[in-house]
């Protein structure tokens, strides 16, 4: 039955944190536009266009091709009835389907302002609604690829179109330099728009990618803790029959003659037992398990079993530990400390030519610890954007490319600072400490961490991180 149950929860352990992993890779993949959501935008245009055109036709009575213009709107009302009828309401569309419904967009209210007087017309503003949307949910090129429809459209129709509707026997000649004045205005409002929405998108998309791998960190994390607690009951479970089985092998050795093949037996059998023993005596303990559940430790341990995981190779890992008045910190052993400062160090000896120092000191105010390595330090270009996630920092290594809205995988540019060094930056915050990263002035870097007294070796353990 503990094995059934053991294989159980290790099956369900397995399959929840690779379920995770591929969420998040299905969500990148897909678009983050709802068709409902351009679905309701363009109910929204068929409405104003409809008013609009009732009003000027009938309301001021200016001439117009009232059927063609009607027959143009009722194709978008058409549009969003199909797709209503072919696609659920929480359908998600792919980068090309929502290229596509926008497009058919711009195409529909450039053929409405051809009929209504061009770019004569003021409602060629509304040229901007669908070239910003998709720059603030599309990826750069199928931007690109609308804005440009968007030029082209603005172009032809500043050159041929219908006259503006206007009142009968009179007429609104516009000056050539005008109506250049309007084309240049748009062409530029559209490219200002659209590059700046891109921007402030991308900035949207690459943080909340960093803090969803943040979460699936994390959440690996707790789970390996959390396997202290089922140690510790398997430990308690198991302790008495291997108990009664290494009685009864004892006394079974005793009555058995010593040279006898049977005696040899229940001796090896003795001796697996009290081995079973020790081993769950060890997993009983947190202190000595690597599955522990949270404690507290001394600041030097802890540093040390971070530490110790990335020691063995060419690159030498010092720890130093100042003396303080008040004795060595003990800190909480959570996994936000050791998986923040685990990326810390690791990344720290990736690059380190061949020493990596770590140094503690700690005064009544603040607890403060220095990682320094050898290496080639911060490239100074993007020193101030450390922490950003998939913003690579040293000379060579990978970086999500400015041109993209986010990673192709869940956890693309974890190496070279880039990711890790958010991951790292992000819990330790969370914690209550501060992470500043700077060059030093020969050569190396060095990360600087910083938290006030009682934040991680208080009497409380550091609550929960919560990521939105």
């Amino acid at each position: 039955m503990t094995s059934i149950f053991n294989a159980r929860w290790w099956s369900t352990f397995w399959n929840a944190d690779h379920e995770d992993e591929r969420f998040a890779v299905a969500s990148l993949a897909r678009g983050r536009v709802r068709l409902r959501t351009l679905s309701n935008l363009r109910w929204l245009a068929v409405a104003g266009q409809s008013a609009t055109l009732f009003l000027v036709h009938f309301g001021l009575n200016y001439r117009l091709p009232f059927v063609s213009c009607i027959i143009a709107i009722a194709l978008s009302a058409l549009l969003n009835v199909v797709l209503a009828i072919r696609y659920p309401a929480t359908h998600r569309l792919t980068n090309r389907e929502a290229s596509f419904y926008l497009a058919y967009d711009i195409v529909q209210l450039a053929a409405l302002l051809y009929l209504t007087g061009g770019i004569e017309n003021p409602f060629t503003l509304m040229f901007l609604a669908p070239v910003v949307i998709a720059a603030a949910t599309l990826d750069l090129g199928n931007t690109l690829i609308l804005a440009g429809l968007a030029f082209l459209s603005v172009s032809v129709i500043a050159v041929s179109h219908a006259p503006l509707p206007w009142a009968a026997n009179e007429s609104l000649p516009l000056p050539p330099l005008y109506l250049g004045g309007i084309w240049a205005s748009l062409v530029i409002g559209i490219g200002f728009t659209s590059i700046y929405a891109w921007r402030i998108a991308s900035e949207g998309t690459r943080m909340q990618a960093g803090l969803s791998a943040t979460q699936l960190a994390l959440a690996r994390e707790h789970r390996l803790a959390s396997l202290g607690a089922l140690a510790t009951a398997a430990a308690h479970e198991l302790g008495t029959p291997l108990g009664t089985i290494a009685v009864v092998a004892r006394e079974l050795e005793r009555a058995l003659p010593p040279d006898s093949p049977e005696a040899e037996d229940v001796r090896l059998l003795r001796a697996q037992a009290e081995r079973c023993r020790g081993i769950l005596t060890r997993l009983a303990r947190p202190e000595e398990s690597a599955l522990g559940t949270a404690e507290r430790l001394p600041l030097g341990a802890l540093l040390d079993e971070i530490a110790n995981e990335y020691r063995g190779g060419e690159v030498e890992i010092a720890i130093s530990l100042a003396s303080g008045d008040d004795g060595e910190p003990k800190v909480w052993r959570v996994p936000e400390l050791l998986h923040g400062l685990g990326n810390i160090v690791a990344n720290a000896a990736d690059f380190a030519l061949s020493e990596v120092r770590i140094d503690a000191y700690w005064t009544a105010a603040e607890l403060r610890l220095l990682v320094e390595d050898d290496g080639p330090g911060f490239a100074p270009e993007i020193l101030e954007r450390i922490g950003e996630p998939y913003v690579t920092s040293r000379p060579g290594s990978y970086a999500l490319g400015e041109t993209e809205l986010g990673p192709r995988d869940a956890f693309a540019g974890q190496q070279g600072m880039g990711l890790g060094f958010f991951i790292a930056k992000t819990l330790i915050e969370r914690t209550g400490g501060s992470v500043r990263a700077r060059n030093l002035a020969g050569k190396g870097a060095r990360v600087a961490i910083r938290w006030p007294r009682g934040a991680i070796d208080g009497e409380r353990q550091p609550g929960p991180v919560t990521i939105l």
